[in-house]
């Protein structure tokens, strides 16, 4: 087991209104980390519509997920807030009242007294190529994401996909690999430019292989992946040795395992109290989309005031002997050197 790391409140999801709770819970002196399956802050806002214009955020006319992704990190800073990003929360166990232990998909444990689910509509997945057998080879030799360049030392790589991860992890695990084959069903990317550049000029001096078509058989015995059988686009079926295969198909949206934590659910959502969104088990909060009760709508804004009542009640777990003060940032001093105000 990990070094158990020890926090007042985990919060699973970085998304938008996981990120403005962490600034409502700093006022209150909380601390928080984060655990989120992506690689990278802002939830759906960053991994589906980082351009995406947004225009209902209150004050602000016009902003797009990436750029209100960015600016509620830098709200956040005087927090300094922990991420573990690219994990995913398996179990959380009730060890106090309320206490909570939870153990990620990597085997990282927390400790802490409140969790906050803030999933969104719960954990992007990767999708499945529909190639069959693959199950047989996944996490042997057929991977959805990387976790540590190093294990890609001297392979043959065969990453499938179009847009930007596949992209990315072309030209960074070049380096690296014995061979690196790019496939994709047309020759037409949805990556970056600039990415796409980088890609043929490998493939134009030998260094990679760019290949059209889409796999419809895996080859190799014990998990072990051999060879991928392809059908190119001119019906012609070719095989590409390869001992690792990187599909990305992108994500889809499932609950997950928070179907296993013990707290209730409706629809695959969960039912909150609306005076601080606490769910049936007390300590454990869930605000955002992932979240149901009467009269609910599914906004960015909304999720933000739910992360303000939940923060206000989360204060008396953490700190039940203190009595709390409600207090403005307008014109509470004490709050304001907090946020490093002059």
């Amino acid at each position: 087991m990990s070094d158990v790391i020890k926090t007042d409140v985990l919060i699973i999801g970085a998304g938008p209104c996981g990120l403005f709770a962490a600034f409502e819970l700093g006022l209150l002196d909380m601390k928080a980390h984060f655990v989120d399956i992506l690689d990278k802050v802002g939830g759906q806002c960053a991994e589906l519509y980082p351009e995406k214009p947004i225009y209902d955020i209150p004050g602000i006319p016009q902003v797009s997920g990436q750029g209100l992704t960015e600016a509620l990190m830098e709200q956040i800073k005087p927090f300094h807030p922990t991420f573990h990003l690219g994990e995913m929360v398996e179990t959380v166990e009730k060890i106090g009242d309320p206490a909570f232990r939870c153990t990620t998909d990597t085997g990282k444990v927390f400790e802490c007294k409140v969790v906050v689910i803030a999933a969104g509509g719960g954990s992007f997945q990767p999708k499945r190529p529909p190639v069959p057998g693959i199950e047989a080879y996944e996490g042997t030799s057929v991977h959805y994401a990387v976790r540590k360049m190093e294990n890609f030392r001297d392979k043959n790589v065969l990453i499938v996909g179009g847009g930007d991860s596949a992209l990315d992890w072309t030209l960074n695990l070049h380096p690296l690999a014995k061979r690196i084959t790019l496939l994709h069903r047309r020759d037409d990317f949805r990556a970056a430019p600039h990415s796409v550049e980088q890609m043929r000029a490998l493939v134009a001096d030998g260094k990679m292989d760019l290949r059209l078509g889409q796999v419809t058989a895996l080859s190799g015995a014990d998990g072990r992946l051999t060879g991928a059988t392809v059908k190119g686009n001119d019906n012609n079926v070719s095989e590409i040795a390869c001992d690792t295969m990187l599909p990305f198909f992108g994500l889809t949206m499932k609950l997950g395992p928070v179907a296993n934590w013990g707290i209730a659910l409706e629809n695959n959502l969960v039912p909150v109290e609306t005076s601080a969104f606490e769910t049936n088990v007390s300590g454990i909060f869930a605000i955002g989309d992932i979240n149901t009760y009467p009269g609910k709508i599914k906004l960015i804004l909304c999720g933000f005031h739910e992360g303000a009542l939940m923060s206000q009640k989360a204060h008396r777990y953490v700190y039940p002997e203190k009595r709390l003060v409600f207090q403005y940032t307008t014109s509470s001093s004490s709050l304001q050197k907090k946020l490093g105000v002059n």
